[in-house]
């Protein structure tokens, strides 16, 4: 399932007019600045509303709960994410995953709480949590192997090697913005190193996914 249907599966339906679905927005930009860099337990819905200037009734009645109201403001940031990461088809292969980890490592720098959540899993097991966090690395695995081999439908050794790389980048990038000490571009490029170690590896074990050009030790 694609994180863009997960999203319409688990998030609250919007009410109303158009009047209604953009105050809806108005509220989860205002709760992503808010849950940016604050944990969920950190903020009552008191503190939300508060700091929202709105009332809370307004919140329980488009989100109907606190959490349904921080699940739909992870949605509509990692969706921002999986987008950006999914475009620039016109990019040179290198080019393509470069920009795929800048725009990763920044969305995990100024979303902070929002991705230890996600990558944690939630609060014990969340569900719907999960799904986004699955979503994610589905998103991520496809627009490598997309660019890497020309195709998203790989073979499951290959999928194996690229899933592997992503959960790597989650740890890594957990413990980055736990211990920022190296600068956001040498993050990238340690990343994108490793990429081409995995994809060495997947082509060592299975010829029929070359490595891409720049990735390769002779190139």
């Amino acid at each position: 399932m694609k994180i863009s249907q997960q999203s319409e599966d688990v998030r609250p339906r919007a009410r109303g007019t158009e009047r209604s679905l953009a105050r809806r927005a108005e509220l989860i930009a205002i709760g992503r600045k808010l849950f940016a860099d604050t944990s969920y337990d950190a903020l009552s819905m008191d503190d939300i509303a508060r700091q929202a200037h709105v009332a809370k009734g307004l919140i329980y009645y488009y989100f109907q709960s606190k959490r349904g109201y921080y699940l739909a403001i992870i949605h509509d940031s990692v969706a921002d994410l999986v987008s950006f990461a999914a475009s620039g088809l016109e990019l040179q292969q290198v080019d393509r995953v470069h920009r795929t980890m800048e725009s990763y490592l920044r969305w995990a720098e100024h979303n902070q709480a929002a991705f230890r959540t996600i990558v944690s899993g939630g609060v014990g097991f969340d569900a719907e949590v999960h799904a986004v966090r699955d979503g994610v690395r589905e998103a991520i695995v496809a627009t490598i192997a997309d660019g890497a081999y020309g195709r998203t439908d790989i073979s499951p050794l290959a999928r194996m090697g690229l899933f592997g790389w992503v959960c790597s980048v989650e740890g890594a990038t957990l413990d980055w913005i736990d211990r920022p000490e190296l600068s956001r571009d040498t993050m990238r490029e340690l990343l994108v190193k490793m990429l081409g170690g995995a994809m060495r590896a997947i082509e060592e074990m299975d010829p029929a996914y070359p490595t891409p050009e720049p990735a390769r030790r002779d190139a």
